[in-house]
């Protein structure tokens, strides 16, 4: 197909400044595939680059995306038609986390967002073959572009060990803390209690299956008992807010050998009870990115009929030019579910799935 020479993008310039632009459409190298964005995903990184200014000036975030093939590169392994969704970045198969099978700490990757590639919040997203998935057959785009942010969902629940018969506590149900939920559900966890300010969340939580309470109603025992536990101690917990305050208060929630996933990135650093973790035996991680074949779990998760995808993603979608109130909806907690935006070509912006 003939593609123009230049497609609209959203390029972040400031905190609370996005605006629409025409940059050039990329040009496809041999290893290459050139993909029409169907859908894009809101992310919470994208909330941190759009209000609190983590991106550099001119730079097109998005990252939770699907789309199709419009042109390949003869090396790719790609045709023009394929419907593909955004994968895990290459890794070098031969470090010690590669062996280990973790391959978000692949030593050999680059550090984020300092790739060649602009993100997905414009028309045309270019990629190197390696790092594309194709669709499964039956699956709507606008359902796979929840792939990315539910494998990070899925390696949260890796990291947390998390078995059935566990009391589980959800920091945070914005859109990633709602997919967390729904993959707990989905993996037969049934005790899960979800703590969130805002109350469309708290609604959302509740559809997905989960017990509700607002963040004031934790009892948070003071640094001088760090052997005082709750009446009832949750053995797993998911940070997904990235709030300071937030992990400290998820931290005394938890029961000896309790084990606390840190999920939401934050720019504020939290302080821990170092008694409290010595004396109970207490685990904290991180959860980065995707296991190994995450994405394509996530794939053929959405490609089930149990998992509620019409509850977790926002009924309406955005056009690039509603990027910016979106985020800043989303960052005060209007918003329950996942924002999905329409850079390509069509009218489809405002339209109800409903």
């Amino acid at each position: 197909m003939e593609l123009p020479a230049t497609m609209p993008a959203a390029v972040y310039h400031a905190p609370h400044d996005v605006r629409v632009e025409q940059l050039p459409v990329p040009e496809v190298g041999p290893t290459d595939v050139l993909a029409e964005v169907a859908w894009c995903g809101v992310c919470g990184s994208d909330l941190h680059t759009v209000i609190e200014g983590w991106a550099k000036p001119g730079t097109v975030g998005g990252h939770e995306w699907s789309g199709t093939v419009v042109a390949a590169g003869a090396e790719s392994g790609w045709e023009v038609g394929d419907q593909i969704v955004g994968g895990p970045a290459p890794t070098c198969g031969v470090c010690e986390p590669c062996r280990a099978e973790r391959p978000a700490l692949c030593v050999d990757r680059p550090t984020p967002g300092t790739g060649r590639y602009q993100g997905a919040f414009a028309r045309y997203k270019l990629l190197d073959g390696t790092e594309a998935l194709k669709v499964p057959g039956g699956l709507e785009l606008r359902t796979a572009a929840l792939a990315e942010p539910l494998a990070v969902a899925l390696h949260a629940l890796t990291q947390g060990s998390v078995e059935p018969g566990q009391r589980v506590l959800v920091s945070g149900a914005g859109p990633i803390g709602a997919l967390v939920v729904a993959a707990l559900v989905a993996r037969g966890i049934d005790d899960v209690t979800v703590s969130e300010p805002s109350s469309v969340r708290r609604d959302l939580a509740a559809r997905l299956g989960a017990t509700t309470m607002s963040p004031e109603d934790l009892v948070v025992p003071s640094m001088a008992e760090p052997m005082r536990l709750r009446e009832d101690p949750f053995d797993v917990a998911f940070e997904c807010s990235g709030k300071a305050v937030a992990m400290e208060a998820v931290l005394a929630q938890l029961g000896k050998a309790g084990r606390l996933v840190l999920v939401g990135a934050g720019i504020e650093a939290p302080r821990f009870d170092p008694n409290r973790i010595l004396l109970n035996e207490l685990v904290i991680t991180g959860a980065y990115e995707y296991d190994l074949g995450g994405c394509d779990d996530a794939l053929a998760l959405l490609a089930g009929d149990a998992f509620p995808v019409d509850a977790l993603i926002e009924p309406r979608d955005v056009p690039l030019s509603g990027l910016l109130e979106a985020c800043e909806r989303l960052f005060r907690g209007e918003i329950a579910g996942k924002v999905l935006v329409l850079p390509g070509a069509g009218d489809r912006t405002g339209e109800a799935h409903e």
